[in-house]
């Protein structure tokens, strides 16, 4: 029966405490005995000159005797190692759980024990609330899934310290030392490897139960379960043997249970693959730093153009590139050990776009292959996956699009005294004539067109996560903030490069879908619009700067880290082509929104009660840049409405609904309300971010426009009003928290700050920053 969350709460482990402390006793007195009886006893029975019968057997009897205290002491050893990790783990566990409880239970919540090891979060709702007005829905589910999470790596441990006794203390009870562990971890990969030897033939249960193992212990941050376990799978060869088979078995037939397994075995074991490859790992409880020799990466580099087989006489062999690309996709990675990969993989594409996806199963299905989440692609182009894993690991991805590139072999190794004939992989990725391929098994896809865009658009939307990562130091997919990350002087140089690339050749993003401008032909990268708009987000002080020209030096308008230094026009442009993608579109402006809420405060706040009406200017100054980027982002949407026909209003406000990240990451940035490291990004972090978040809902609904009214020039009136109330709200939020400002002070500053509001959305709808040329 699995432990429960009761079990975890209720449970003494003073009573295991005592347990280890006897048998820390036990083994030090055995050493002791087993001393005694290899320096006494043994060694005078060696030196004895008996003769006779007796005699051989009396030294053979001391002999067994001292072996079997030895044995003893192997085996008690084990046992204390076993008994004192897992209390320690289990204690920070029964801690932690404990701890979450409190906290919700501080909210209103009720935690419940659904006996099967998982819980629920309950709260008091009225009858008749439907999930949709449940606000705190999504904050109790993520209590019920931390505490869930942590039982079950609880029962984890409780199952593997049971297993690892029974086989340290063996079925002979005349005969000790069965099995020598050092650790609860020595216990957790023999199990691990012991599962995994079985390959295909894993039962779903056993493939469940090496998940948990990987899952709970892969990530541990001192490497050592990940590293040992990698390395008794044999080497790079035989990992890829073993992730190839399991991922082409759970992907080929139609289990559901397999196919999810086989799915957590990708993410599970790619984050493994990710902490063993590292090299600045923590020190262990050993004393060293557990990480695969830096020789893995060389040899994954040089299998990665070869066939690799699991069976003899396997039909269709795929290259190592692409086994080896199904786990990248998973883990924070090194950049020693990632960046030569993509590197070698991006040249080996550029050589050759169709080098690996020609060798691809034909008739199979679109699920089958080496990248069983499904996500971007099968798994047949490694370009693909190795960009994937750039999105999920920031200071590669730095390291890969800001570095001058390195000149690879065909076997992975580097061609000395040579260079690449592109300067960088931005301009190589940006070339009109770069190839990207259909990487999908479905069968007949080229007949199908819709099915090829779709297809085609995988490698620049992984392109986009990979820039996302590479100019915000933090995986693409986060939702996380963490004040401590501040863009370098390389981030920034690369954004500035990607806003220059793209406003100089807007016709690689440009997607329309037979409106009105019929003469225009959709960009082969327009699927990476979502990703610059979060990249423009995240740089929102640097897009301020630049509407009006503040000086690099401004206090008013603050960068999180070294200035991008933005050309206005060059980055007016870039912002309404990328903003005609409805989740650009909400990121940019939520980022706005909530920049501009915080520069507003930033000044009140300084100002105190000491503010007249001749500050009015001053304020209408802060929201000025603001409300011209709102006016790019009406002009981005109208166009791509009316004009591209790539979306309606219902898109744009539905991606509204998804701006609490953004919110949180640039309200907690700017006044400090997210404490170091990190935050989890949910519910508003403080009542800057709640009320920002209202405002947004809001101005984003009522951004629109009708066909007339855009096809006559029309300044956006509906936008117009949204950005002046957005704009508004900013000052009354704060004077409506802070008391003692002169009503007359109060209304001059409101009405400056809708003046301003107003003509520079004008301004900004009139720009010339859709790229479409009207």
């Amino acid at each position: 029966m699995s432990l429960t969350y009761h079990d975890l709460m209720q449970v003494d482990l003073g009573k295991l405490a005592t347990a280890v402390s006897d048998w820390k006793k036990a083994v030090d007195n055995l050493k002791q005995l087993e001393t005694d009886a290899r320096d006494g006893l043994q060694k005078k029975a060696a030196e004895a000159r008996w003769e006779g019968v007796n005699a051989g057997v009396t030294r053979e009897f001391v002999n067994k005797s001292a072996k079997e205290l030895a044995d003893l002491q192997v085996e008690a050893n084990g046992i204390y190692k076993v008994l004192d990790d897992a209390h320690r783990e289990l204690e920070s566990l029964q801690k932690s759980v404990r701890t979450l409880t409190a906290q919700a239970k501080e909210k209103g919540y009720t935690v419940r024990d659904n006996g099967d090891g998982t819980v629920s979060v309950d709260a008091h709702v009225m009858p008749g609330t439907s999930p949709k007005d449940d606000k705190n829905l999504e904050e109790r589910q993520r209590y019920a899934d931390s505490i869930t999470t942590k039982v079950s790596h609880a029962n984890d441990i409780d199952v593997s310290a049971k297993l690892a006794l029974s086989r340290t203390h063996g079925n002979d009870p005349y005969n000790a030392g069965h099995a020598k562990y050092d650790s609860l971890n020595d216990a957790q990969v023999e199990r691990a490897l012991e599962l995994a030897k079985k390959r295909e033939n894993m039962s779903d249960q056993e493939l469940a139960e090496l998940n948990r193992l990987l899952r709970h212990n892969g990530r541990e941050v001192d490497g050592e379960f990940a590293t040992e376990f990698f390395q008794g799978l044999g080497g790079p060869r035989q990992t890829l043997e073993f992730y190839g088979a399991l991922s082409i078995d759970g992907t080929d037939g139609e289990s559901k249970t397999r196919l999810a397994g086989v799915q957590d075995l990708q993410k599970y074991l790619g984050h493994a693959l990710a902490n063993a490859t590292d090299p600045y790992t923590p020190q262990s409880l050993k004393g060293d730093r557990q990480h695969l020799p830096t020789w893995w990466g060389a040899e994954f580099r040089k299998l990665g153009t070869q066939e690799i087989e699991w069976e003899r006489g396997m039909f269709s062999r795929p290259y190592g590139y692409q086994v080896l690309g199904g786990l990248l996709r998973y883990g924070n990675y090194d950049p020693t050990f990632l960046t030569p990969i993509a590197e070698h993989v991006t040249q080996l594409h550029q050589d050759n776009p169709h080098r690996f996806v020609a060798n691809k199963p034909e008739g199979s299905d679109d699920g089958f292959g080496f990248n069983p989440s499904g996500k971007l692609g099968t798994g047949n182009d490694p370009l693909n996956s190795v960009l994937e894993a750039l999105g999920h690991s920031p200071e590669a991805a730095e390291q890969f699009f800001t570095q001058p590139p390195t000149a690879y072999n065909e076997d992975g190794t580097i061609k000395s005294g040579e260079k690449t004939d592109f300067k960088s992989y931005l301009d190589l990725f940006t070339n009109k004539d770069f190839e990207w391929t259909v990487d999908t098994n479905a069968a007949n896809v080229l007949a199908d067109e819709e099915a090829t865009k779709k297809a085609l658009n995988f490698g620049p939307a992984a392109l986009g996560h990979a820039l996302e990562a590479a100019t915000t130091g933090r995986p693409y997919d986060s939702n996380t903030a963490d004040p401590s990350i501040k863009h370098s002087e390389a981030q920034a140089k690369l954004v500035h490069d990607i806003v220059e690339k793209f406003a100089a050749h807007p016709d690689l993003l440009t997607h329309n879908m037979n409106g009105e401008l019929e003469e225009e032909e959709t960009g082969p990268l327009y699927a990476l619009r979502d990703s610059l708009g979060h990249i423009s987000a995240d740089y929102m002080g640097d897009f301020q700067r630049m509407v009006y020209q503040e000086p690099g030096d401004s206090r008013l308008f603050p960068v999180n880290g070294a200035a991008a230094n933005l050309d206005p026009g060059n980055a007016q442009k870039f912002l309404g082509l990328v903003g005609q993608d409805p989740d650009a579109y909400s990121a940019i402006t939520a980022a706005q929104q909530a920049y501009t809420a915080n520069v507003v405060h930033a000044f009140l706040e300084a100002e105190g009660k000491g503010l007249s009406p001749e500050d009015s200017a001053r304020v209408a100054h802060l929201v000025a840049p603001g409300a011209a980027i709102a006016g790019v982002m009406s002009n981005a949407r109208a166009d791509a409405i009316y004009d591209y026909h790539t979306a309606d209003d219902k898109a744009f406000n539905d991606a509204a609904a998804d701006n609490a990240k953004w919110v949180n990451r640039i309200v907690g940035l700017g006044t400090g309300a997210i404490p170091a490291p990190f935050s989890v990004v949910g519910e508003p972090i403080n009542w800057v971010a709640e009320d920002v978040s209202e405002s947004i809902v809001e101005s984003v609904k009522q951004d629109t426009t009708t066909e007339a009214e855009h096809a006559a020039g029309a300044d956006y009136s509906k936008g117009r009003t949204a950005v002046l109330d957005a704009s508004a709200a900013a000052v009354a939020s704060y004077f409506d928290r802070h008391g003692g400002i002169d009503p007359k002070t109060r209304e001059s500053i409101d009405l400056g700050v809708r003046t301003q509001a107003g003509v520079s959305h004008s301004e900004g709808a009139q720009w010339n920053s859709s790229g479409d040329g009207t």
